[in-house]
């Protein structure tokens, strides 16, 4: 490597390293400016009156757009090409059936976490369980998540700032801790408003970065789309297989059909994960959450397409073998494909998008995080403590930011455990969660009438029990080389996403609990839904009236 190559890799590393260091101190300083009181619960878990219908739909879009969406979605595109454009707007699909399905009736029925959604009809000692429940399925749908995204924050300072040169384990991990407690931070002062912010921040740094790319990627093969897809094909060393579906699951029993389940999984689950489902309790009427999602849909529809061009633009000018070489599951594509766009001797606009871009994704990883952090500290604040004894609002604020700091600290120590691993199955179970256990709960709650108390707890757990154990038997946990346990193989299940078996027997077990239930407990249910029916969907109602 040349003197100038030197020169221009140490001004990218140096400017990235203040870069991250002014977002880290400007975002924190944010959230203790825009914090909520001490005494007021509504500023804390929904943001009070001021978040408008497109700064709500930005923060939705916001926490919708994770860092697996950014890192390792465009890494999948990078690397099996169709496969990946279609999982990814499948995540864009998802977020539309929950603006039509789901928004209004959630933001009706709930006041500020699932829990409060989920144990509508039920009262007193009768909710308690419930809502016990609601908050062990919400921790195991996002706790894999957060695993992933804090376990690959680590790589990628290092990757951004130079530290893998220095051979330290301990860098990363103490890098790992650095963004953690930011996190922490987000969640336990901010609380809903901040947090809000730092999303609205972040989507519209993301999508400016993303957009810039896509322009210099089409750029260099002169706004022919067409001669970008034929070039990424033989760069992805797969060929015409590259624009076919198959590479993704090729190991798979049955490709086709297990292309079809991730594709339902990614829909189902996504939609119903509780830290994108607590941001519909924050609109302040029907019409405004209906606007918002509107924001959100656009927003992420746009992310999509920009994912797309960027994805084939990796495959394209940087190549499989270079891909995988950086990171195995291409996490590092969207880095990799900005800095091909320029030569050895960078300028200083040119090393000012490369610091952008990585700016874009690390505040991607502190946002995502911070999100899903307050969602398990309000569920655990909310639905366990508060519920289980009266406590003052400012009570339950402080045993909220204690939750948070809690879960915080766990995922810190769990991400250190596991960063050396595959995290993939951790991705998939946490779909396999929202799809399996909260989307049957929240379907039946929101639109069964005669749906019980038993049938909600054999939903949330038995469904979250079943994603579990078939997730231990798929080849992305033992069995192959790129498995998260190479070494060992305990591969029973057939296919690669437990989907196919996990989402028919959690709304399976949803209708059995309902149905064995006693006669005279579903015509009180029947009766307690139809008290609230009209509430519940006097959204829907209301607009096909003005229709």
């Amino acid at each position: 490597m040349n003197l100038a190559a030197v020169s221009a890799a140490d001004a990218t590393e140096s400017m990235s390293l203040v870069a991250f260091t002014a977002v880290a101190t400007i975002t924190l300083l944010l959230c203790v400016m825009t914090g909520p009181d001490r005494d007021d619960l509504d500023e804390f878990y929904t943001g009070g009156p001021g978040l408008t219908p497109l700064r709500n739909g930005l923060a939705i879009a916001g926490d919708y757009i994770s860092a697996a969406s950014v890192l390792g979605g465009i890494g999948v595109i990078a690397l099996t090409g169709y496969d990946g454009v279609v999982l990814l707007l499948a995540t864009a699909l998802s977020l539309v059936l929950l603006m039509f399905l789901l928004a209004e009736p959630l933001r009706n029925a709930g006041r500020f976490t699932m829990g409060d959604t989920l144990t509508r009809r039920l009262s007193g000692p009768s909710a308690r369980p419930a809502r016990i429940a609601t908050a062990v399925a919400t921790l195991a749908a996002l706790l894999p998540l957060m695993l992933v995204q804090l376990a690959g924050a680590g790589d990628l300072l290092a990757f951004v700032l130079g530290f893998g040169s220095l051979g330290g384990e301990g860098v990363k991990t103490g890098s790992m801790v650095l963004v953690g407690v930011l996190m922490i931070a987000y969640a336990a002062i901010g609380g809903m408003r901040g947090t809000a912010l730092i999303q609205i921040i972040k989507i519209v740094i993301l999508l400016a970065s993303a957009a810039v790319v896509s322009v210099l990627v089409l750029l260099r093969f002169d706004g022919d789309f067409g001669a970008l897809a034929a070039q990424a094909a033989r760069g992805s060393g797969l060929g015409e297989g590259f624009l076919r579906t198959g590479p993704l699951l090729a190991g798979s029993v049955a490709p086709q059909l297990d292309m079809v389940v991730s594709q339902l999984t990614v829909v189902l689950g996504a939609a119903c994960l509780p830290h994108v489902t607590m941001r519909m309790y924050t609109a302040r009427s029907a019409p405004e959450v209906r606007r918002s999602m509107s924001w959100a849909v656009s927003a992420a529809t746009v992310f999509a397409l920009f994912a797309l061009v960027i994805g084939f633009g990796a495959a394209a000018l940087v190549g499989r073998q270079a891909i995988v070489a950086a990171d195995p599951q291409g996490n590092t594509s969207i880095l990799l494909a900005t800095r091909s766009l320029f030569g050895a001797e960078t300028s200083g606009a040119e090393t000012l998008i490369f610091t952008c871009v990585a700016t874009a994704v690390f505040l991607t990883l502190l946002a995502s995080v911070g999100g899903m952090i307050l969602a398990c500290a309000n569920s655990l604040a909310h639905d366990v403590f508060a519920h289980r004894r009266r406590i003052s609002p400012r009570a339950e604020m402080t045993t909220a930011r204690v939750a948070a700091l809690a879960v915080g600290v766990v995922t810190i120590a769990l991400a250190s455990m596991v960063q050396h691993r595959n995290l993939q199955p951790l991705v998939t179970l946490s779909f396999c969660l929202g799809a399996s256990a909260l989307a049957p709960a929240l379907v039946y709650s929101l639109f069964w009438r005669r749906f019980t108390r038993t049938g909600l707890l054999c939903t949330l757990l038995g469904g979250s029990a079943g994603a579990i154990i078939l997730m231990t038997g798929t080849n992305l946990v033992s069995g192959g080389p790129g498995s998260a346990f190479p070494d060992h193989d305990f591969n029973w299940f057939p296919f690669t996403t437990p989907g196919i078996a996990s989402i028919p027997l959690g709304f399976g077990l949803g209708w059995l609990g309902t149905v064995l239930s006693s006669r005279t407990r579903r015509r009180e249910q029947r009766r307690a839904y139809e008290a609230v029916e009209a509430e519940i969907l006097a959204g829907g109602a209301t607009r096909v009236i003005r229709e």
